[in-house]
């Protein structure tokens, strides 16, 4: 799905230059407030009230600092993450990365189509399998947009962000969080298995691999590849344009962990739908009608951004390209399957994240490798202070995951 022809040499000496050059990840911050966010987001504001807040701004630190690093690789190398890591492992170890690859694709899929058919439930009354349909159907139509040129995608993508942002915020001017106790949440520290388990899906749904894949070529496509007239003054825009869409995604998603800690903590909510007519209840209609369309928005968008991910994983590690349609309902089918058996939407949403936080490490290990590779980062080489704490980030994230296995087994 990447252009076939160069992009024309992006010029960043004025400021306004610089802002036509953002864009790209604003795409990739879709996928840091997809329907998984909210549905880990909002139980952990139920269940904990503000407890979990410590790991929603960290898992955002750690997100912008790795998009940052693959929005780098993408701009210096010219190419995409997956290309880099196929063309540095053999063909035994690329599939099976792949494969891996794949999976976490598919647990992105489960969560985004989920998402949006529920959000189309809560709007219309639809069964979740015909609101699957119409999620998959409508994401399909907008990664067609693509085809017009990455900008299109860019304005699409960044409006559906707009509503996300508007529709799960809104709730905060209504029934605003207490700051000292929201403050208390920044201190890291758990109450059991559960928490932890949930502490493991928020980390999986704000730092998300697919997106660690994608940002890198979304650079690629819409800048080309860098050369030394160049390289500082548009990596200069690349990191303000990371800054700015991890600000939007990382507001959002501490927005719905303080609304559900302020306004729904305590009540027993068995799944979204149940959030929603809480919202309802105790915020009014207006309120959820937009946390509504804020989870339609969401999913729609996610689910395209994931679809455009999938692609340039497969291209990267497999060197092929299958047709948009059935590289689409490759990573769609098994939601819509779980759904169509009955298995509850809400589960889905959560251990989908889980199983996205144990592939983390695959993603950002071979980013912080490319990184600080001398050769391909001759133009602007990444400092050792950042490649240390990008390390420290990776076993950050490995730690949690062990922690989740171990309190699992132990009980």
């Amino acid at each position: 799905m990447t252009l076939l022809t160069r992009p024309p040499r992006p010029d960043a000496g004025t400021l306004l230059n610089r802002t036509k050059l953002l864009g790209p990840a604003f795409v990739a911050a879709v996928a840091y407030v997809d329907p998984g966010n909210v549905a880990t987001n909002t139980t952990a504001g139920a269940t904990y009230q503000y407890l979990l807040l410590w790991v929603l701004v960290g898992a955002t630190l750690m997100a912008g600092l790795i998009q940052y690093l693959s929005a780098k690789v993408g701009w210096l190398t010219g190419q995409s993450l997956p290309a880099l890591v196929g063309q540095r492992t053999r063909r035994r170890t690329r599939l099976a990365y792949w494969a891996q690859a794949e999976l976490v694709a598919v647990a992105t899929d489960i969560a985004e189509v989920v998402g949006g058919a529920l959000a189309l439930q809560l709007l219309f009354d639809l069964p979740l399998v015909a609101g699957a349909v119409v999620t998959v159907s409508v994401s399909t139509a907008l990664l067609y947009v693509q085809r017009h040129g990455q900008p299109s995608f860019e304005k699409v993508i960044t409006a559906l962000l707009a509503v996300v942002t508007v529709g799960f915020l809104a709730g905060l001017v209504v029934d605003p969080p207490d700051p000292a106790q929201a403050a208390a949440g920044l201190v890291p520290r758990l109450a059991g298995t559960d928490s932890a388990l949930l502490a493991v899906g928020m980390l999986g749904a704000t730092v998300m691999p697919h997106a660690v894949y994608l940002h890198s070529a979304l650079v690629r496509d819409r800048h080309g590849r860098a050369d030394p007239g160049n390289a500082r003054g548009v990596l200069g825009a690349v990191k303000a344009d990371v800054i700015l869409a991890m600000v939007v995604a990382g507001s959002v998603n501490i927005g719905m962990l303080l609304l559900s800690g302020s306004s729904l903590f305590g009540l027993q909510l068995d799944g979204l739908t149940e959030v929603h007519t809480a919202i309802s209840t105790g915020l009014g209609p207006v309120v959820a009608i937009l946390f509504a369309l804020a989870l339609l928005a969401s999913g729609l968008a996610s689910t395209s951004v994931g679809g455009y991910a999938g692609t340039v994983i497969m291209d990267g590690l497999l060197h092929r390209r299958i047709p948009l349609l059935w590289r689409r309902l490759a990573t769609a089918i098994p939601a819509l399957v779980l759904l169509g058996a009955g298995a509850d939407p809400t589960r889905l949403l959560i251990l989908s994240q889980v199983v996205l936080s144990f592939g983390i490490p695959f993603a950002l290990i071979p980013l912080v490798r490319i990184a600080r590779d001398p050769k391909l980062m001759a133009l602007v080489p990444t400092r050792p202070a950042t490649i240390a704490i990008t390390w420290t980030v990776v076993a950050a994230i490995v730690a949690l995951n062990a922690l989740l296995l171990v309190l699992l087994i132990t009980g």
